[in-house]
């Protein structure tokens, strides 16, 4: 084999593996969201692959030194390819009776361990066949090598910039099979003679696109009537009704989450209740006709800010929201209009509040579930920066799940923003007043610069809403022992264990098959 080849096809088997590895993050999500223990056994998993595939590689190359050999083991990684979806749809949808992190490795391995180690397996075949001269082994295995690291390099950013948000993780699957299979007829001399080469590629493509077809199908993809790969999310848009069955709504789901729900002809309908308590503050604290600045970091299906902007028609209203196509998937299908007032942003919350000049008297932090929360808008940094962007009588409000009995998150967040606004200038608010009971639920946080009377609000809420009142303040004392919980931390940029702290949350609701954002469980 000569060095062009050997490059050739080390380069194309390094950046399918590093493609696949790419997207599988995004494969899982739908299935068991996206952290830490996702990454972790993506990465463990294919590594390991990697090392046993070379360790295989290695002996077939010594016992079997031909290029047929590196041909089947081309076209097996194919093949082991074109199966990753089908099998995912099987497996991550499959209820193990494991702990959260074994389940999730245990997905991870049953769908990426095999593709990984075939791929493994090649670089030494390559190697074994292309050295001739010992005196010039070094020189060789380095320049193979090096192309087979420009391959995983190539993989990384072509997938990350390009790929994903120009074909979507099933697209970029198939296609990273056919080229394998491509590599192996081209490199391999598998077949003798053309007539079985063509015989067996008619028949190679039938059935791996009727395979793929039927198997490859997104599940439950005729429930929505849009569906949307971005670089960010899985879009997917579907027709439900409010809980009462009496308003027609449309439901933004992001991976397996829905973040969003819109009633199209009525935007002051809110169906989250925790969104209800944010208007319930807005009501206590501004008149319709008052003039303040809010700025939403999370915009999803933009419903709340759709109702500020409706209630208060004076009031300035910005949105971060990091995703443009979620964006754009709004303005054209959830009813915002052109000549909105709402003023969006599509870039990394953290950023924008570290380039803010703004100062806005109302800060909603919207872009946390109890799948995936952005670590780095949970740190003590980064609250010093919201104060530093909130006006002087400043409030800000973060949309919280925990389990209100256990959980460590909730009480970690809040000793976080305690130590830099205050202890007495954060509060807890519940969609639920049964707190003796309460486990998982939906929390709202708040925290404050300037004075706040939080009591004041308390009886606002007895006198004006009585028994309609969705806010449930959480006491002085109850709030207290929040923050001294001896698990309680104060979460900063250098040590941030978020999805550890939201692990028996993910533990306890895994097995859902789609979880409402604000929904909450008894």
């Amino acid at each position: 084999m000569s060095l062009l080849e050997a490059y050739i096809i080390t380069f194309i088997a390094s950046f399918c593996s590093l493609v696949i590895e790419m997207v599988a993050g995004r494969i899982l999500a739908p299935f068991v969201g996206v952290s830490i223990y996702t990454w972790t056994s993506i990465i463990g998993v294919i590594l390991a692959g990697i090392s046993i595939g070379a360790y295989i590689g290695g002996k077939l190359a010594d016992r079997f030194t031909s290029r047929k050999t590196l041909g089947w083991l081309l076209l097996l990684s194919g093949v082991a390819a074109l199966a990753i979806i089908p099998l995912a749809n099987f497996v991550a949808a499959y209820r193990f009776p494991f702990s959260l992190m074994w389940r999730i490795f245990t997905v991870t391995a049953l769908i990426f361990f095999i593709p990984g180690c075939i791929l493994g397996t090649i670089s030494p075949v390559v190697v074994k066949l292309t050295l001739k001269n010992l005196d010039r082994a070094g020189n060789v295995i380095g320049k193979i090598y090096a192309f087979s690291t420009l391959g995983a390099i190539a993989g990384t950013f072509m997938t990350g910039f390009v790929l994903i948000s120009w074909m979507g993780t099933r697209n970029i699957v198939l296609v990273m099979g056919i080229i394998l299979m491509i590599a192996a007829f081209g490199s391999g001399m598998l077949f003798r003679t053309g007539r079985t080469f063509t015989a067996f590629l008619v028949v190679a493509v039938f059935l791996v696109t009727g395979a793929y077809s039927l198997a490859g199908r997104i599940p439950g993809i005729e429930r929505y009537y849009y569906y949307k790969e971005s670089d960010y999310y899985t879009i997917k848009l579907t027709k439900t009704t409010s809980a009462d069955r009496k308003t027609p709504l449309q439901a933004m789901v992001l991976d397996n989450l829905i973040h969003s729900f819109v009633a199209l002809d009525n935007p002051l309908h809110i169906e989250y209740e925790y969104e209800r308590i944010y208007a319930e503050v807005l009501r206590w604290l501004y008149s319709n006709d008052a003039a303040f600045r809010s700025l939403t970091i999370g915009g999803g299906g933009y419903t709340f800010p759709r109702y500020m902007e409706t209630s208060f028609p004076a009031a300035k209203i910005d949105v971060v929201e990091i995703d443009p196509q979620v964006t754009k998937v709004v303005y054209q299908h959830l009813g915002l209009p052109e000549q909105s007032r709402i003023r969006t942003f599509n870039t990394d919350g953290r950023w924008f509040v570290m380039n803010c000049k703004e100062r806005y008297d109302l800060i909603f932090t919207d872009a946390f579930n109890d799948l995936s929360i952005p670590y780095h808008l949970t740190t003590k940094e980064f609250a010093e920066q919201l104060s530093g962007i909130l006006a002087p009588k400043g409030i800000l409000m973060s949309n919280v799940i925990d389990n209100f009995q256990k959980g460590a998150f909730l009480p970690s967040f809040m000793k976080t923003l305690a130590a830099v606004f205050g202890e007495d200038n954060v509060h807890l608010i519940s969609v639920n007043p049964d707190f003796s009971n309460l486990k998982i639920s939906t929390f709202i946080v708040i925290a404050h610069k300037g004075t706040l009377d939080i009591q004041a609000f308390d009886n606002w809420l007895k006198q004006k809403l009585g028994s309609q009142a969705k806010s449930a303040l959480v006491s002085k004392e109850l709030t207290k022992s929040f923050l001294d919980k001896k698990d309680a931390m104060v979460i900063r940029d250098d040590y941030a264990p978020v999805d550890n702290l939201i692990a028996p949350v993910f533990e306890e609701r895994f097995g859902h098959k789609r979880e409402r954002k604000g929904s909450t469980n008894k």
